[in-house]
């Protein structure tokens, strides 16, 4: 198995911290009790579970009581997309985007086969939305508006508080899918218009199969998962205690070190963006270069395809992606760059790299260093370089049998 890697998909999940693992490792082993217990070998485990979630209502500027553990980012989004609608029975809109996470995206199309109707938000060719198009859609009959904050693939960030404000001027509650902006941006629940919003702990270097819904005090929350008692009633299910105790600690370790990632992370990311760009013709960046996550860039090379791309890195031991690891199963082009409007020349031959604190500047010299060969090699061996007509017919009529 493969351990020593230059890991630059850190948008698909990210390392355990160190400091989280030594942490957890005695409520798998020793305090392994069930929190709910009348016994003090369980119980002592409440505080704990209480401590966590201050910890992880510090980094979102909420307060604990706000905070629903779920088991990921997967999780949190049904729930808060379904308690939504189940809070406003009489209404039967929702407004969503075109860009949106499977998790969102697809919850959306099955509420449409039972009665629903639903409106996606375009984007533009820098991937972000228009504001004029949202109050258009904005009716008496809007239930929610779910929209992430951050895109996994481009890392372009929504203006998050106008698109809350106009969902209020309205009475539809407001959920954002925050999983990719948690941990990276700086957030603060009490001053926002947001109602809902989701975040999964594998992305802020914590363990998978833990995650959190901030629930604003006094919205109507109707349990997506029932059964106990648990979570006030909004979860049921016996806590995940190591899980939750990872992303406490998580949430205080990103809290910590936030300022100064971001800074180091962005100019790591902007020395390899600007470096390919220089060295290698024919690329562009995907998305707006302004309103972004720190940490990701995504460009496009004409002319190759992104899976070879990534199959000649691999060969290195560089992991990168070609989009969302949740639809990395799919020979369908991003929808997140479809949507965008890019051509086929750029939207086979996308790349993503996501970098996080742990990225060194060597790491970031040893894609420098290679990247350009492999674009040549693999655009040596394509017959249309240079025949942009050529390879749009090409790429139509893959298109077209699959």
């Amino acid at each position: 198995m493969q351990s020593n890697c230059i890991y630059l998909d850190n948008n698909a999940t990210t390392k355990v911290d160190p400091e989280v693992v030594e942490l957890i490792l005695p409520y798998l082993t020793e305090y392994y009790g069930n929190p709910s217990s009348m016994h003090t070998f369980g119980g002592q485990l409440a505080k704990v579970v209480k401590t966590a979630r201050e910890q992880l209502a510090a980094l979102l500027g909420a307060d604990e009581s706000e905070i629903v553990y779920t088991s990921c980012g997967t999780e949190g989004d049904n729930a808060a997309i379904r308690a939504a609608l189940l809070a406003q029975p009489d209404k039967r809109h929702i407004i969503t985007t075109q860009v949106e996470h499977p998790a969102v995206l697809n919850v959306c199309k099955q509420l449409e086969t039972q009665g629903y109707s639903v409106t996606y938000l375009s984007v533009n060719r820098q991937g972000q939305l228009d504001l004029n198009e949202l109050e258009a859609s904005l009716t008496g009959n809007t239930a929610l508006v779910t929209t992430m904050y951050a895109n996994n693939e481009t890392g372009v960030v929504f203006p998050i508080e106008q698109i809350g404000l106009r969902a209020k001027e309205y009475g539809a509650l407001f959920h954002v899918d925050a999983v990719q902006a948690v941990g990276k941006i700086p957030l603060n629940m009490k001053n926002s218009t947001v109602d809902m919003l989701t975040l999964s702990g594998h992305k802020i270097h914590a363990p998978k199969g833990i995650g959190a819904l901030y629930v604003r005090r006094g919205v109507r929350f109707r349990p997506f998962l029932i059964g106990g008692h648990q979570e006030r009633g909004r979860r049921a299910g016996t806590e995940n205690v190591p899980g939750i105790v990872a992303l406490g600690k998580a949430a205080e370790l990103e809290m910590l070190h936030l300022e100064e990632a971001t800074k180091r992370e962005r100019r790591l990311r902007d020395r390899l963006e600007q470096t390919l760009l220089a060295k290698i013709p024919d690329c562009e960046v995907n998305g707006d270069t302004t309103q972004r996550l720190p940490n990701t860039t995504n460009i496009g090379f004409k002319y190759i395809e992104g899976e070879a791309i990534l199959l000649l890195l691999n060969k290195y031991g560089i992991c990168a992606s070609s989009g969302s690891a949740c639809t990395s199963g799919s020979l369908e082009p991003s929808h997140v760059l479809r949507a965008m409007g890019l051509p086929y020349t750029t939207l086979h031959g996308s790349i993503r790299f996501s970098l996080c604190r742990y990225t060194t500047e060597a790491e970031i010299d040893q894609v420098i260093a290679v990247m350009p060969e492999i674009v040549e090699r693999l655009r040596a061996l394509s017959p249309f370089k240079n025949d942009e007509a050529g390879w749009l017919q090409a790429q139509e009529q893959t298109l077209a049998h699959r």
